[in-house]
């Protein structure tokens, strides 16, 4: 699913299988996609075997879901009989189940209906057909979506009898993308598809090299795609059979993705979630910026979620980290394999380098890896976690970019963004008393630090919210999506220690790794620092001059940080005025 969100298509199907057999299953992936993925999804619902008790189920999951389009189709007789039937108290046409769903939720759903250019295993009349297809639509049917084909000429002639017949909410039609060629003829005669006699003399010649069959077969499908958009028809159904490569290669044959595979446009600089109760949500602390999945599950019983300007509309009750299962994926022997058996925080600091050169896809605290925004900030990046600074999460300034650039860029066209410089790190208790007095002699930079036993410390005079990415369109209010803000951090504070005591507990007790990734969450400070002057550049990093982690590849014991080659001050010496503490913090803002 991440895959194909990656891709920006309009919406995703969902099957159903017959009788809902999997019913459980397709209700639970259309709530993972809406609500934590961000896809939007058309939900099959079939009517074979399915009593108006388990169709009035399915819609009620679907609607609390987010979902907001739902295919209706009668669907095939179950495998153990050989003709069509409805159950008692069920419903025997699509037709029947388009008005029920019509009378149920009005107008909620977009009610996708079926289209048959080729005909169907039990009735090939067209004019029949074409009368069963102006019934459904005129009953509430708003989109149609069209048996697979290879034979573009009588989709075109379909398509302009549909119109003549006074039917004219979209189509959309079926492609199949060519993996191999014996799939291809496969499900070409399971649907009893015409294919045209050209791409035949195209495809038998390989069809032995599955890798050239789908060079050429991109080729001829892309190009079948051209003349359907040419006609007209401004929408592309891929049936991708869970296989993503082909559809991809036929995206880029047609200029509708990047050649990096991603979309174009973007509503917002982090992953919507369409949620029912979230779609207008357009706020979010960007502490979670690297775990999206997890942000959505400690949120999800929220009533209301930040919308415009960071308000009322949040809640300080971020779901409890076992109630949600948040905590590190994967096995331990996955994970040693992928982070190795760190000995040294030298070893961690490569790990750290590792990922920002992207030869890790993940660490502990990041789900996904670093992305081309990271680029203008890269080398300072590199030298920091060289030096023993662990950055977890930064993002550059950026100085009213616009909103089609294709890195920073979000929002509607015609408009502006701006970041400031952020930066989150893990850093040694023994350096947090230098950092937080340079940090002191700026003008323009705040900072939260807090240890694992919840120690805060904070230049901030107030605990509500600092926007640390914004944006301005045309006939629109400021737009500021992405914030740092108290009690977001403390909530994130629990969660990324967490994280780290969860790497530590992959190695074996006793062993050096454990007690090295552990020292350093029982030890070390998560520090979130933001030049709040979005014209700089190198001023969060200036701040780390001279600042590092001595004897690197030394036992820990003997690791004592320095700066400028003397070592700092106690952390006792802090001034008291940073100093807060969880409790002080939370009645703060509550009261």
């Amino acid at each position: 699913m991440d895959r194909m969100h990656d891709l920006g298509p309009t919406f995703v199907d969902v099957t159903w299988g017959a009788g809902g057999s999997q019913s459980h299953l397709t209700c639970e992936m259309v709530h993972f996609a809406q609500t934590v993925v961000g896809l939007e999804t058309c939900m099959h619902l079939t009517c074979t075997d399915m009593a108006k008790e388990k169709v009035d189920g399915a819609l009620s999951e679907a609607y609390k879901a987010g979902c907001t389009n739902i295919l209706a189709l009668r669907g095939d007789p179950p495998r153990d009989t050989e003709k069509w039937s409805a159950i008692e108290g069920g419903f025997l046409y699509a037709l029947d189940l388009v008005k029920y769903i019509k009378e149920q939720y009005g107008d909620h759903f977009d009610i996708g209906v079926a289209g048959y250019p080729e005909g169907c295993d039990d009735q090939k009349d067209q004019d029949i057909l074409m009368s069963h297809l102006k019934q459904k639509v005129d009953a509430g049917g708003t989109f149609i979506v069209t048996q697979m084909f290879y034979d573009v000429d009588n989709f075109l002639a379909w398509v302009d009898r549909c119109r003549a017949e006074g039917i004219h909410v979209p189509i959309v039609p079926g492609i199949m993308p060519i993996q191999t060629y014996a799939a291809f003829l496969r499900r070409a005669n399971g649907m009893q598809c015409k294919i045209p006699q050209a791409w035949i003399d195209a495809l038998e010649p390989i069809k032995n090299d599955d890798a050239a069959v789908r060079e050429v077969g991109k080729g001829l499908v892309a190009e079948m795609c051209r003349r359907i958009i040419d006609h007209g028809v401004l929408a592309l159904h891929f049936y991708t059979m869970n296989l993503a490569q082909s559809t991809k290669m036929v995206l880029e044959e047609l200029d509708l993705i990047s050649r990096e595979g991603t979309p174009t446009k973007k509503a917002l600089p982090w992953r919507q979630s369409l949620g029912l109760s979230r779609r207008e949500e357009d706020v979010r602390p960007v502490f979670w910026k690297n775990r999206h999945k997890s942000y959505v599950a400690r949120t999800q019983d929220w009533d209301e979620f930040p919308n415009g300007r960071w308000g009322d509309s949040r809640s300080p009750a971020f779901g409890e980290l076992d109630a949600y299962g948040i905590g590190l994926k994967g096995t331990n022997e996955q994970n040693i394999k992928t982070w190795g058996k760190p000995e040294s925080l030298r070893d961690i600091a490569d790990i750290f380098v590792r990922f920002i050169q992207n030869d890790l896809k993940t660490l502990p605290w990041s789900e996904a890896p670093v992305t081309d925004e990271a680029q203008p900030i890269k080398d300072g990046l590199l030298d920091l976690n060289r030096r023993g600074l662990l950055t977890i999460t930064s993002q550059p300034s950026v100085n009213g970019a616009k909103s089609t650039d294709p890195v920073h860029g979000w929002g509607p066209s015609g408009g502006y963004v701006y970041q400031k410089a952020y930066l989150e790190l893990l850093i040694s208790p023994a350096l947090i008393t230098e950092l937080i007095d340079r940090i002191d002699q700026t003008e323009t930079m705040t900072f939260y630090a807090v240890d694992k036993a919840g120690d805060l410390r904070t230049n901030s005079t107030t605990e509500g919210p600092n926007a640390v990415t914004w944006g301005v369109f045309p006939g629109k209010e400021i737009v500021q999506p992405t914030i740092v803000e108290t009690i977001s951090f403390l909530a994130w504070k629990d969660e990324a220690f967490r994280l780290g005591t969860d790497w530590a507990n992959c190695h074996p007790s006793g062993s050096p790794s454990r007690q090295l990734i552990e020292y350093i969450m029982n030890n070390w400070y998560l520090i979130n620092i933001v030049d709040n002057d979005f014209h700089s550049t190198r001023g969060i990093f200036d701040l780390f001059d001279g600042l590092q982690v001595k004897n690197l590849d030394g036992p820990l014991e003997n690791s004592k940080p320095m700066v400028d080659g003397h070592t700092p001050k106690p952390i006792a010496q802090l001034n008291g005025n940073h100093k807060m503490t969880n409790g002080k913090v939370f009645e703060e803002v509550l009261n």
